[in-house]
């Protein structure tokens, strides 16, 4: 099980520890650097809110510890601390969030000196975006007047979740992205040569760009690369898109695939010698970025040359040839794949070593331009932030443009386009389960998902099949918290359900 409670807290308290030690540190100031300790206390003071966020994250209110670390040989009762109330981590972690921002520099830089050797440090521009994404799932339904969790209380009968709406906190939530913006130091990758493709791959694949604000360099993507990858490329065909994502995707007018006339579910196109099924055709650029979809071109791993990719059933990919190895929809998620990571059989080999993007400035955007438009529909930035979004896309934006699309209208209509817009350009960055809770709609999206028919070769494959049943209960808005940390804690409030 998922269960991080434990190591989020180990984590709060090492950080803790760091500050309220590391002032006076006499090797430190022996070489004048009290400009260093200021640095990395604000890194770790970062760290800690950032620890908090993750609790906050996956299971809701979290335990404020204090700023004073409790001492090894400390008695079982003075850790008896209580969950607080949703609002006031966020304020807690948020002005945590400002004070780190206020001491660290703006790139990554060791006692001033900016290098790229120091890429991976922490920098204001993290900090704001950390403060970006907790303000706006703050604002956001689950816990913005959720009168679903009335029943959620500490032992005074408080409910741990506001239970009066706050469009305040959707103002909150804009000022915040806002503030990443105003930085003026990233901008949306764009591929020298304006191939829309290339730009949505080398968002991830291009290290350290201007659009990555929150990387980590040590991490596991070979691993992912290996997953995501068919099995001609030495991969292990582990990670299916539902049909449901694939329908996501827009077509090359702008337009969803209820919407445009263009697109269609019968038939096939040649290209290049292969037949592609007209699903696959007219799709936007993000498409063909992140989808590996039947009879597509793929190139990585163990295939040093481009070369067509099937999962029928009989096919190199497909169920006859592995007993687990296939995917289960007839898709493989492309983006985020390093093609150079060269897995072989077993998973050995060459590792495409590479940042993991966990913030970027296409989040921010779009964090932008929901929050505005809960608050002040209508905002000329709205338009805006999200047509920079589809314009590197490379889909026709709203209201300007070659191929213009209408301005939607109405808070509820632009909700819809940056709900949409969001999942899209989001996919696979490990945002959509959060955001399905936050927004409160987990139980229309979940349930029995689909792929293609990958028990069947030819023609029969492209047929829309039950693929999995994802089970929705609403004890799932959050993760509970694990028996042994409520033996411990036993002042701690277990979340609903469980």
């Amino acid at each position: 099980m998922f269960d991080k409670w434990g190591g989020y807290y180990t984590a709060i308290r090492s950080a803790t520890y760091f500050i309220n030690h590391i002032d006076g540190n006499t090797e430190i100031l022996a070489i004048n650097g009290q400009q260093r300790i200021d640095q990395y206390k604000a890194e770790a003071r970062f760290l800690r809110a950032y620890y908090y966020f993750l609790v906050m994250q996956q299971f809701g209110p979290a335990v404020l510890v204090g700023e004073t670390e409790l001492a090894p040989d400390a008695p079982g009762s003075a850790m008896q601390l209580p969950r607080s109330h949703f609002d006031t981590c966020v304020a807690y972690v948020a002005s945590e969030l400002d004070k780190a921002a206020a001491v660290l520099p703006l790139r990554p830089s060791n006692n001033g000196v900016v290098s790229d050797a120091e890429y991976g440090r922490a920098t204001k521009g993290m900090a704001l975006s950390v403060k970006s994404r907790l303000l706006l799932y703050a604002a956001s339904d689950q816990y913005n007047g959720n009168t679903d969790m009335a029943g959620f209380v500490d032992k005074d009968g408080k409910p741990f979740i506001s239970q009066t709406y706050d469009p305040e906190k959707w103002r909150l939530a804009a000022e915040a992205a806002k503030q990443v913006i105003d930085l003026g130091i990233y901008s949306l990758y764009e591929d020298p040569g304006g191939d829309p493709i290339k730009s949505l791959q080398g968002i991830f694949l291009q290290a350290w760009n201007n659009e990555q604000i929150f990387v980590r360099k040590a991490n596991n993507l070979w691993n992912f690369d290996v997953h995501a990858m068919p099995r001609q490329a030495g991969g292990w065909c582990g990670l299916g898109p539902t049909q449901e994502m694939v329908d996501a995707y827009f077509m090359s007018d702008g337009l969803s695939i209820q919407e445009s006339p263009n697109y269609r579910e019968t038939g096939f196109t040649d290209v290049g010698g292969r037949q592609v099924y007209n699903m696959y055709m007219n799709r936007e650029p993000r498409f063909y970025a992140s989808i590996t979809y039947n009879n597509s071109r793929f190139q990585g791993g163990n295939m040093q040359s481009e070369g067509t990719v099937t999962f029928f059933v009989s096919g190199p990919n497909g169920k006859n040839g592995h007993p687990t190895d296939y995917t289960k929809t007839g898709y493989l998620v492309r983006k985020n794949v390093g093609t150079q990571t060269n897995s072989g059989s077993g998973g050995n080999g060459a590792r495409q070593n590479r940042p993991l993007a966990i913030f970027r400035l296409g989040e921010i955007y779009l964090n932008y331009v929901e929050a505005l438009n809960e608050y002040n529909p209508g905002d000329p930035d709205i338009a805006k932030y999200l047509n920079l979004i589809r314009k590197r896309a490379g889909v026709p934006m709203y209201g300007e443009g070659a191929n213009a699309l209408p301005v939607p209208v109405g808070k509820e209509a632009m909700r819809a386009k940056i709900r949409a817009e969001r999942r899209v350009e989001l996919a696979f960055e490990s945002h959509r389960w959060f955001d399905i809770r936050r927004w409160k709609i987990v139980g229309s999206v979940m349930g029995q998902l689909h792929g293609m028919n990958v028990n069947k070769d030819g023609n029969e494959f492209y047929q829309r099949v039950p693929a999995v049943v994802h089970v929705y209960r609403p004890e799932f808005q959050w993760f509970p918290i694990s028996q042994y940390e409520m033996d411990r804690g036993k002042l701690l409030i277990q979340n609903p359900g469980w």
